[in-house]
């Protein structure tokens, strides 16, 4: 159900930032209100206490948002209060970031190396990603795993590209497994 309650309040937001040609100022908002709310638990317990009523949330939600969020941003959030989905306001956020980077062929790669890469292998990944995907350009998330030993893994969405020794260690021993049992 939660992933319904994202895909179907994200969906509507963006159709609402296409036809109303906000795409890119509710791309920030929202990217700022999730830095909000994700930054201030108290304000995730308040709204999700059961014993604070649902009016009451809402006007707490728009006193807090009023100069800082855009009307379209704030009536996501007091109709998620409404409903009683506050718990998945992140998760809307997110899919609807994910929908705006989409339209506008953002790529997010996650890239895993053994090291530090060098600002030069970092570019040369770079212009490799956008020579070979449909994305314009990318965000990166880089992480250092020293359980790879060599080479590089690349996440792009539902995409692995494991170019790692440890892969091609694990490989090559499945492929002596394998010999083996054959000459057996």
């Amino acid at each position: 159900m939660a992933k319904l309650v994202s895909k179907t309040y994200g969906d509507a937001l963006f159709e609402l930032a296409l036809e109303s040609g906000q795409v890119d100022v509710l791309y920030e908002e929202a990217r700022k209100m999730l830095d909000i709310i994700q930054a201030n638990e108290n304000l995730v317990k308040i709204m999700n206490h059961p014993k604070i009523v649902v009016e009451e949330k809402q006007k707490m939600a728009e006193e807090i948002f009023k100069n800082r969020a855009s009307r379209e941003m704030i009536g996501l959030l007091t109709m998620l209060i409404a409903k009683g989905h506050f718990k998945e306001y992140s998760n809307v956020l997110q899919y609807f970031i994910q929908q705006v980077k989409e339209y506008k062929k953002i790529g997010t790669a996650y890239i895993a190396s053994p090291v530090e890469l060098s600002l030069a292998q970092k570019d040369s990944i770079r212009r490799k990603l956008l020579d070979t995907t449909k994305y314009l350009q990318f965000e990166f998330q880089y992480e250092i795993d020293p359980s790879l030993i060599g080479g590089i893994v690349i996440r792009i969405g539902d995409r692995v590209v494991d170019g790692s020794i440890k892969n091609k260690l694990a490989r090559l021993t499945s492929d002596l497994v394998k010999t083996k049992l054959q000459m057996s």
